[in-house]
């Protein structure tokens, strides 16, 4: 296929990751797949023995990063569509989480963003376009018991992947915070970090474990779709939610903040700034 592009994706062993990078393979596309275990992929390999190359990476690792990406940028002769996907859930409060804990799983979902958007801009802006596609999450609006962290490193890379694209649409290079909404990836199992639970806090775990229920969300490879358009647009939007109910719950979120600024706004005033 001449017209074949180039994605690289990170975290694509499984879950969001596997899904896209199955969606861009099965379009005739070609993909540079990472991920710290690339063992999952290597049935993937199997079926696209020419248009799937498969690199271990650790994406807390700036220098292994920018290594990656020489290595994805040669593979194919060059790079198109960036999919930031890697990361994982830190799962506790923020009393019970242990600095080595915070630290870490913002070096994998901040971070690490971070350093492959860096590492590929270089090669994009040489080649005059590129897309960057930055898996955020629906929920990166505002903090929610347990689940804080997870938040927090997705919020700053909203606010990050803005200002990135601001910066680099100069050069031909289109960045989407992509926030997804809730999709069975594992998140929840392989992909977490478990905080040690303070008893203090069981009654509010429990409220929450009612709330949220026992769904697992629908299959990642049902946004694929969402994706495969998103990247083809010719200018696409800077955020984007994934998902119908999540796109009414962000809603409803960003109705309910407006309310309380407005419940407020008489204090507000009484400071000039």
């Amino acid at each position: 296929m001449t017209n074949a592009r180039t994605w690289l994706i990170t975290g694509a062993s499984r879950g969001l990751g596997r899904a896209f990078a199955e969606a861009a393979l099965s379009a005739g596309e070609q993909v540079v797949a990472t991920a710290r275990n690339i063992e999952p992929l290597a049935d993937l390999a199997e079926r696209y023995p020419h248009d799937l190359v498969c690199l271990p990476l650790d994406v807390s690792e700036r220098r292994a990063v920018f290594r990656a990406v020489e290595r994805a940028a040669a593979a194919f002769g060059g790079l198109d569509v960036v999919v930031n996907n890697a990361g994982g859930l830190l799962y506790g409060m923020v009393e019970e989480a242990t600095e080595a804990q915070i630290r870490d799983h913002l070096d994998v979902n901040f971070f690490g963003a971070v350093w492959v958007a860096q590492a590929v801009i270089p090669h994009l802006r040489a080649r005059g376009s590129g897309r960057i596609l930055q898996i955020t999450s629906m929920g990166s609006g505002g903090g929610m018991a347990s689940v804080g962290f997870y938040g927090a490193g997705k919020a700053a890379l909203d606010s990050v992947s803005e200002a990135l694209a601001m910066e680099v649409e100069q050069f031909g290079i289109k960045v989407t915070a992509v926030q997804m909404g809730g999709y069975d990836t594992g998140l929840f199992t392989s992909g977490t970090t478990q905080a040690a639970s303070d008893p203090a806090y069981d009654a509010l775990r429990a409220r929450l474990a009612e709330m949220w229920g026992d769904g697992a969300g629908p299959a990642p490879a049902t946004a694929a779709p969402v994706i495969m358009e998103l990247a083809a647009l010719p200018d696409p939007p800077r955020r984007l939610i994934v998902g119908g109910r999540s796109f009414d719950q962000v809603l409803e979120m960003g109705r309910a903040r407006t309310e309380q600024y407005l419940a407020w706004e008489s204090l507000s005033r009484t400071a000039p700034g």
